[in-house]
Protein backbone atom coordinates (compact mmCIF):
# COMPACT_ATOMS: atom_id res chain seq x y z
CA UNK A 1 0.00 0.00 0.00
CA UNK A 2 1.41 3.37 -0.79
CA UNK A 3 2.46 6.03 1.95
CA UNK A 4 0.11 8.33 2.25
CA UNK A 5 0.52 11.73 1.28
CA UNK A 6 0.54 14.62 4.15
CA UNK A 7 -0.36 18.76 2.93
CA UNK A 8 3.13 19.43 4.06
CA UNK A 9 3.88 16.65 0.93
CA UNK A 10 1.85 18.59 -1.18
CA UNK A 11 1.88 22.25 -1.01
CA UNK A 12 5.20 22.15 0.73
CA UNK A 13 6.51 24.78 3.61
CA UNK A 14 5.84 28.23 3.67
CA UNK A 15 9.35 29.77 2.35
CA UNK A 16 11.78 32.48 0.98
CA UNK A 17 13.00 31.87 -1.92
CA UNK A 18 12.16 30.97 -5.81
CA UNK A 19 12.46 26.99 -5.35
CA UNK A 20 11.47 24.46 -2.24
CA UNK A 21 14.38 22.17 -3.76
CA UNK A 22 16.26 25.29 -3.21
CA UNK A 23 15.60 27.10 -0.60
CA UNK A 24 12.84 25.75 1.99
CA UNK A 25 14.80 22.09 2.09
CA UNK A 26 18.41 23.67 1.77
CA UNK A 27 17.49 25.32 4.90
CA UNK A 28 15.87 22.46 6.37
CA UNK A 29 18.85 20.90 5.74
CA UNK A 30 21.00 23.50 7.62
CA UNK A 31 18.90 23.39 10.40
CA UNK A 32 19.60 19.58 11.21
CA UNK A 33 22.82 19.60 10.56
CA UNK A 34 23.32 22.59 13.03
CA UNK A 35 21.77 20.28 15.65
CA UNK A 36 24.05 17.68 15.01
CA UNK A 37 26.80 20.19 15.77
CA UNK A 38 25.03 21.72 18.43
CA UNK A 39 25.46 25.12 17.72
CA UNK A 40 26.33 27.13 14.83
CA UNK A 41 29.10 26.24 13.62
CA UNK A 42 32.27 28.92 13.66
CA UNK A 43 33.82 27.28 10.21
CA UNK A 44 31.96 25.63 7.80
CA UNK A 45 32.71 24.35 4.14
CA UNK A 46 29.81 23.91 2.20
CA UNK A 47 29.92 21.26 -0.99
CA UNK A 48 27.15 21.51 -3.50
CA UNK A 49 26.90 18.71 -5.63
CA UNK A 50 25.35 18.59 -8.99
CA UNK A 51 21.95 19.97 -10.49
CA UNK A 52 22.90 22.45 -6.71
CA UNK A 53 26.50 22.91 -8.01
CA UNK A 54 25.27 24.46 -11.33
CA UNK A 55 22.19 26.93 -9.53
CA UNK A 56 23.21 27.32 -5.80
CA UNK A 57 24.12 31.51 -6.36
CA UNK A 58 21.04 32.12 -9.00
CA UNK A 59 18.36 30.17 -6.62
CA UNK A 60 19.93 31.38 -3.23
CA UNK A 61 20.68 28.14 -2.21
CA UNK A 62 24.10 29.76 -0.58
CA UNK A 63 21.47 31.73 1.54
CA UNK A 64 19.20 29.33 2.60
CA UNK A 65 22.31 26.81 4.39
CA UNK A 66 23.49 29.60 5.86
CA UNK A 67 20.14 30.68 7.10
CA UNK A 68 19.67 27.34 8.51
CA UNK A 69 23.25 27.08 10.03
CA UNK A 70 21.93 30.04 11.99
CA UNK A 71 18.16 28.45 12.43
CA UNK A 72 16.27 30.55 10.53
CA UNK A 73 13.29 29.22 9.77
CA UNK A 74 11.82 28.51 6.21
CA UNK A 75 9.98 31.60 6.21
CA UNK A 76 12.05 33.69 7.70
CA UNK A 77 12.87 37.26 6.12
CA UNK A 78 16.39 37.50 6.91
CA UNK A 79 17.01 34.79 4.53
CA UNK A 80 17.99 36.55 1.88
CA UNK A 81 20.83 38.39 4.10
CA UNK A 82 21.99 35.42 4.76
CA UNK A 83 25.21 35.66 3.64
CA UNK A 84 25.93 39.37 5.54
CA UNK A 85 24.63 37.93 8.42
CA UNK A 86 26.57 34.97 8.43
CA UNK A 87 29.85 36.85 8.18
CA UNK A 88 29.03 39.08 10.94
CA UNK A 89 28.50 36.79 13.58
CA UNK A 90 31.99 35.74 12.22
CA UNK A 91 30.93 32.60 10.63
CA UNK A 92 34.03 31.48 8.51
CA UNK A 93 32.29 29.98 5.47
CA UNK A 94 33.52 28.53 2.28
CA UNK A 95 31.50 27.44 -0.96
CA UNK A 96 32.62 24.38 -2.97
CA UNK A 97 30.89 22.67 -5.99
CA UNK A 98 31.07 19.28 -7.54
CA UNK A 99 29.44 19.29 -10.77
CA UNK A 100 29.14 15.49 -11.93
CA UNK A 101 29.29 13.19 -8.75
CA UNK A 102 27.10 10.74 -10.17
CA UNK A 103 26.49 8.78 -7.09
CA UNK A 104 24.82 11.72 -5.27
CA UNK A 105 21.41 12.63 -5.34
CA UNK A 106 20.98 15.83 -7.81
CA UNK A 107 20.38 18.50 -5.14
CA UNK A 108 23.04 17.00 -2.25
CA UNK A 109 25.09 19.13 -0.01
CA UNK A 110 28.26 17.77 2.26
CA UNK A 111 28.80 20.22 5.53
CA UNK A 112 32.13 20.41 7.41
CA UNK A 113 31.36 22.16 10.36
CA UNK A 114 33.22 22.78 13.59
CA UNK A 115 32.69 24.84 16.15
CA UNK A 116 34.78 24.63 19.18
CA UNK A 117 37.11 21.19 19.16
CA UNK A 118 34.14 19.26 18.09
CA UNK A 119 33.73 18.67 13.87
CA UNK A 120 31.23 16.82 11.83
CA UNK A 121 30.14 15.75 8.26
CA UNK A 122 27.07 15.67 7.10
CA UNK A 123 25.52 15.14 3.85
CA UNK A 124 22.15 16.17 2.73
CA UNK A 125 19.76 15.77 0.02
CA UNK A 126 16.40 17.87 -0.58
CA UNK A 127 14.38 16.26 -2.33
CA UNK A 128 11.41 18.44 -3.45
CA UNK A 129 8.46 20.51 -1.52
CA UNK A 130 10.75 21.25 1.29
CA UNK A 131 11.33 17.41 2.08
CA UNK A 132 14.68 16.36 3.08
CA UNK A 133 16.66 13.33 3.50
CA UNK A 134 19.65 13.77 5.72
CA UNK A 135 22.08 10.75 4.36
CA UNK A 136 25.01 10.45 6.15
CA UNK A 137 26.86 11.76 9.67
CA UNK A 138 30.33 11.80 10.15
CA UNK A 139 30.44 8.65 7.48
CA UNK A 140 27.66 6.69 8.74
CA UNK A 141 24.26 6.02 7.07
CA UNK A 142 21.06 8.33 8.61
CA UNK A 143 18.51 8.59 6.39
CA UNK A 144 15.93 10.63 8.61
CA UNK A 145 13.97 13.52 7.29
CA UNK A 146 13.83 15.77 10.05
CA UNK A 147 10.34 15.74 9.98
CA UNK A 148 9.51 13.47 13.30
CA UNK A 149 11.68 13.93 16.65
CA UNK A 150 15.20 11.95 15.82
CA UNK A 151 17.81 10.06 18.18
CA UNK A 152 21.16 9.49 17.21
CA UNK A 153 23.42 6.86 19.25
CA UNK A 154 26.62 6.19 18.40
CA UNK A 155 27.27 3.54 20.72
CA UNK A 156 29.67 0.10 21.14
CA UNK A 157 28.59 -2.52 18.65
CA UNK A 158 27.24 -4.83 21.66
CA UNK A 159 24.90 -7.64 21.57
CA UNK A 160 21.26 -6.44 22.53
CA UNK A 161 22.00 -3.21 22.49
CA UNK A 162 18.86 -2.47 19.65
CA UNK A 163 16.41 -3.75 21.59
CA UNK A 164 17.91 -2.45 25.27
CA UNK A 165 17.61 1.16 24.13
CA UNK A 166 14.23 0.63 22.05
CA UNK A 167 12.84 -0.79 25.97
CA UNK A 168 14.17 2.29 27.09
CA UNK A 169 12.24 4.57 24.72
CA UNK A 170 8.72 2.73 25.26
CA UNK A 171 8.95 3.36 29.33
CA UNK A 172 9.44 6.64 28.44
CA UNK A 173 6.07 6.32 25.95
CA UNK A 174 7.87 6.84 22.68
CA UNK A 175 6.43 5.05 19.71
CA UNK A 176 9.61 4.62 17.40
CA UNK A 177 8.20 4.96 13.76
CA UNK A 178 11.65 4.14 11.79
CA UNK A 179 14.94 2.69 12.71
CA UNK A 180 18.19 1.97 11.01
CA UNK A 181 21.72 0.83 12.36
CA UNK A 182 25.12 1.32 10.32
CA UNK A 183 28.51 0.22 11.81
CA UNK A 184 32.29 0.64 10.63
CA UNK A 185 33.04 -2.91 11.45
CA UNK A 186 31.72 -6.22 13.59
CA UNK A 187 32.15 -5.24 17.42
CA UNK A 188 33.32 -1.79 16.20
CA UNK A 189 31.40 1.75 16.73
CA UNK A 190 27.53 1.61 15.57
CA UNK A 191 25.25 4.12 14.95
CA UNK A 192 21.50 3.90 15.64
CA UNK A 193 19.30 6.52 13.73
CA UNK A 194 15.88 6.67 15.54
CA UNK A 195 12.29 8.29 14.82
CA UNK A 196 10.14 8.84 17.35
CA UNK A 197 6.51 10.24 17.20
CA UNK A 198 6.99 12.14 20.05
CA UNK A 199 9.61 14.11 21.74
CA UNK A 200 12.26 12.35 24.72
CA UNK A 201 12.29 13.68 28.73
CA UNK A 202 15.63 15.32 29.41
CA UNK A 203 15.79 12.00 32.26
CA UNK A 204 15.53 9.60 29.44
CA UNK A 205 18.46 11.41 27.81
CA UNK A 206 20.55 11.40 30.70
CA UNK A 207 20.06 8.23 31.50
CA UNK A 208 21.07 6.92 27.67
CA UNK A 209 24.13 9.41 27.64
CA UNK A 210 25.27 8.14 31.22
CA UNK A 211 25.77 4.09 29.77
CA UNK A 212 29.50 3.32 30.00
CA UNK A 213 28.94 1.96 26.29
CA UNK A 214 27.65 5.08 24.57
CA UNK A 215 29.99 7.52 23.16
CA UNK A 216 27.15 9.98 22.12
CA UNK A 217 23.41 11.11 21.90
CA UNK A 218 22.56 13.56 19.87
CA UNK A 219 18.09 14.63 19.72
CA UNK A 220 16.85 16.47 17.30
CA UNK A 221 12.87 17.60 17.65
CA UNK A 222 11.34 17.82 14.56
CA UNK A 223 12.22 20.54 12.16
Amino acid sequence: MPEKSSVFDMIGPVMIGPSSSHTAGVVRIGRAARRVLGGTPTSATITFYNSFARTYEGHGSDRAILAGLMDFRTDDKRIKEAVELAASEGIDFHFKSVGNASTFHPNSIRLDLTLGDRQVEVLGESRGGGLISIEEIDGFKAGFSANLHTLIIFAADMKGSIAFIANVLAHDDCNIATMSVSRKGRNDLACQVIEIDSGIKDVTLQYLRSLSWVKEVIYIPEI
